[in-house]
């Protein structure tokens, strides 16, 4: 595609290309994105990038999870640290839901994996990054509820992971389709390794835990947590510990993505929710989506991956999902598909302060601006 800044002054869509790895499928799909949790960060808008190189085209040893980081809102990217394969499993559901989590400054990061959760230090030059694992819960002997992949001993696979805004304490979530979703806090140690505090109480659910926020994520000391499950949305209460269910989601909605600009919006399968009190979320019903891009057939019932809203401007929404990505500058009351994009599912998404969106899939990662002046629909008075 062409010049960024031209790109997006005549409301066309800029494909990403500088992201590391060897650019075969799906390989620039960006599968998680995290900006500077430090509410006092120099440039707000510096954002890291989590891809996975996990190709049949590419050398199993030279498969590896990439962390990159973009200065100009995702145009350019430059990569920070390279995971190998001692570090996650790619015959098993790799590259679609790992967790990322950036410190304050981005001196490390932590990623979940299949075997487990680990810190990330980039190294200067040519060094080979340094990754620690994280302690967690391990596969029990006795047979599991289901049977898994996994052997007794082995790490449980990790999946959420939140951090908080002075990078002193840490949540990570485990479980993978084992019917036994387990949550665990984590402190920072002298070393700056992780020291685990113990397992939190359990989640009213046996379904995976597949998001996680804090209620207010630039906030050293959070006083609660947004848990998307499976089938719910949990809210745990971290100082009395207790749990409690947020109201008006479906039955079985897998709660994808989320995001607590201005309340919480959930990214579920299959719908959307904004928030409509506290505790409480309402389910998006007006909306015409696409359901299937083989056919014509609109809904409500899209499968949403993610849902970001502009914190500088809480009116603009936007969503990933199975068929594309839509946006919405009414706070969600009505939503218009980005019809110049690829035809093939996204599921990560971005918002810079410019109002540009950063937008992630399998068919690759773009930059658009759906808000733009040349992108808004000019209606003319017909003449009498």
């Amino acid at each position: 595609m062409g010049d960024l800044q031209d790109d997006l002054d005549s409301c066309r869509v800029h494909r990403v290309t500088s992201l590391p790895g060897s650019h075969q499928f799906a390989s620039d799909f960006i599968e998680a994105i995290a900006s500077d949790p430090d509410p006092n960060a120099k440039d707000p808008d510096v954002i890291w990038g989590l891809t996975a190189d996990l190709s049949g085209e590419v050398p199993a040893k030279d498969r590896a999870l990439y962390i990159s980081k973009s200065v100009d809102s995702g145009a350019t990217w430059t990569q920070v640290a390279r995971v190998d394969s001692r570090y996650f499993d790619a015959k098993i559901g790799e590259g679609l839901r790992n967790g990322f989590s950036v410190s304050p400054g981005g001196t490390y990061f932590v990623i979940t994996t299949q075997r487990g959760a680990f810190q990330v230090f980039p190294q200067p030059g040519a060094a080979e990054t340094v990754v620690k694992a994280i302690d967690g819960p391990r596969v029990p002997d006795e047979a599991p509820k289901v049977p898994i992949t996994k052997k007794p001993g082995e790490p449980v696979r990790a999946n959420v992971v939140e951090l908080t805004a002075d990078g002193r304490r840490l949540l990570i979530g485990y479980g993978y389709f084992d019917r036994d979703p387990q949550l665990f806090s984590y402190h920072q140690g002298k070393d700056g390794s992780w020291v685990e505090d113990g397992q939190l109480p359990q989640p009213p659910t046996e379904m995976d835990l597949l998001s996680m926020e804090f209620d207010n994520p630039k906030k050293a000391d959070p006083a609660f947590v947004y848990v998307g499950t499976g089938d719910q949305v949990y809210l745990l209460n971290l100082h009395s510990k207790k749990w409690s269910r947020i109201e008006g989601v479906g039955p079985d909605s897998a709660i994808h993505g989320m995001s607590v600009v201005g309340g919480l919006h959930l990214a579920a399968c299959w719908g959307v929710y904004n928030p409509s009190g506290p505790g409480s979320v309402r389910r998006v019903t007006n909306a015409r989506f696409l359901i299937h891009r083989s056919t014509d057939e609109t809904g409500s019932n899209v499968r949403a991956y993610t849902v970001e809203v502009d914190p500088s401007r809480p009116n603009r929404e936007v969503i990933t999902a199975l068929t594309g990505v839509y946006a919405s500058e009414d706070s969600g009351v009505t939503w218009r598909r980005l019809n110049d994009l690829p035809e093939e599912e996204f599921r990560s998404s971005h918002f810079s302060s410019d109002g540009t969106i950063l937008v992630s899939g399998i068919a690759g990662t773009f930059l658009v601006n759906p808000f733009s002046d040349a992108c808004s629909t000019h209606l003319r008075v017909r003449d009498k």
